[in-house]
């Protein structure tokens, strides 16, 4: 520590006053806080500091400059770090603990590569676009151990309402379509919501924080779509798969449609997943949503697309559905779906709707719902018992019979016996 001079009582006149000299950086202590004290520096710079001791070393603790501080808040801001110190406390260790605190970068980046790079294609790149695209912006620089609830319930409250496509430079074609104005999204919210607690979850045991503030996050209502397609909608398209030029991406469609897979699951597909003989699909617990080797029968109509599709493809390539860069699956499908669900007039009808039609059919051909379930991969009971209202066509016509069958058998009565009855 440098030298110090004599306590004086130290007043905002005297530090407007007080200048360095011939002194590098002076210090002037106060007389009524015992460690208070007021350091000046030949650039003009005035700030108020405190000497400490704690245990057995002498500490000094930069509290803040003047005029941002006056004399008075320093003082007593002076005091309260005292009585921290009388307390056990260390308050220079506590912020230079807090300054080396990880920020919630660090906490996503960590995040993302632990934990959220072990999901399924889809499901990695969907958290990685939130994550990216809405927390990293709002919460980038700020620490792990600063977020609250409020922080948490704001961003959520902000991704509900919506928000507008990022800027993108004008090119010297024009737009075909203007771009959407936002939209409310809450299913979105929801979503980011389950990621966000899961990350402090997480974060907790990577002792960044010791609580979580998107524990209990209130979710936005939601009403699950359940969108079939009916006899009449298959028809009209298995139609335009039929006349259409692309014949690779009709055939994941039909593959969809087939088996009831998700997107990715068919997208990623490999031939040695498939035993044709057997008629069985082997899913790898990285490609399936709930993580875990899902191994299913497939009927003889999947089993005979596989083959035409198989008796097209080199004998070397690996994959189901080649992508059009070498070595790689196709990605996307969403263009050449859009394109088959207008032609088709399918207004609102999503891809992963044929999966919902696939467990549709399944209901009405008498399947059990926990057969539907290990067909569709779900590992919850209430994920398969969205479908349950469909049994309720197939029941109705069994109470049919029952009643045709209990029903009072009427007895014909000619009407001249109703005459000479009442004669």
């Amino acid at each position: 520590m440098r030298a110090e001079l004599k306590r004086l009582k130290l007043t905002d006149r005297f530090v407007k006053a007080a200048m360095s000299g011939d002194r590098k950086s002076p210090i002037f202590m106060d007389d009524e806080v015992i460690g208070f004290g007021l350091q000046v520096r030949q650039s003009g710079r005035k700030s108020f500091t405190l000497d400490y001791m704690f245990e057995g070393r002498r500490r000094r603790l930069f509290i803040g400059d003047f005029p941002d501080w006056s004399t008075t808040a320093a003082r007593d801001h002076a005091k309260q770090i005292k009585r921290e110190v009388d307390q056990g406390m260390d308050p220079l260790a506590i912020r230079d603990e807090r300054r080396s605190a990880p920020t919630m970068k660090h906490l996503i980046e960590r995040y993302l590569e632990e934990h959220v790079s072990k999901q399924a294609p889809d499901s990695a790149a969907d958290h990685r676009s939130m994550m990216n695209k809405l927390v990293l912006p709002v919460w980038s620089d700020r620490k792990v151990i600063d977020i609250r609830r409020a922080d948490v319930d704001k961003l959520l409250a902000d991704v509900t309402k919506g928000r507008g496509r990022p800027h993108k430079k004008k090119t010297k074609q024009k737009r075909l379509k203007p771009l959407q104005p936002p939209r409310p999204t809450p299913g979105r919210a929801n979503r980011l919501g389950c990621a966000i607690r899961k990350m402090f979850n997480l974060a907790i045991r990577w002792e960044m924080r010791t609580d979580n503030p998107a524990a209990g996050f209130i979710r936005n209502p939601e009403n699950p779509r359940e969108r079939f397609l009916d006899i009449t909608e298959i028809a009209r398209l298995s139609d335009v798969l039929n006349e259409h030029k692309n014949q690779r991406m009709a055939d994941v469609i039909r593959l969809l449609m087939l088996t009831g897979a998700r997107r990715g699951e068919v997208l990623n597909a490999t031939w040695d997943q498939f035993n044709l003989d057997r008629a069985v699909w082997t899913k790898p617990a990285h490609m399936t949503k709930q993580r875990r080797l899902h191994r299913t029968p497939i009927s003889g109509a999947a089993v005979q697309l596989l083959r035409t599709i198989r008796a097209g493809l080199p004998e070397d390539c690996p994959w189901v559905f080649p992508g059009y860069a070498e070595g790689k699956p196709l990605h996307e499908i969403k263009r050449f779906w859009d394109d088959v669900r207008e032609r088709a007039e399918l207004d609102g009808v999503r891809v992963h709707d044929l999966r919902h039609t696939f467990a549709s059919l399944l209901v009405s051909g008498g399947m059990s719902l926990p057969m539907i379930g290990r067909l569709l991969g779900h590992t919850q009971v209430q994920t398969t018992q969205r479908y349950a209202h469909l049994f309720d066509d197939p029941l109705r016509a069994g109470l049919n019979q029952i009643d045709d069958l209990l029903r009072p058998k009427l007895k014909f009565v000619p009407n001249d016996a109703g005459a000479d009855a009442a004669a």
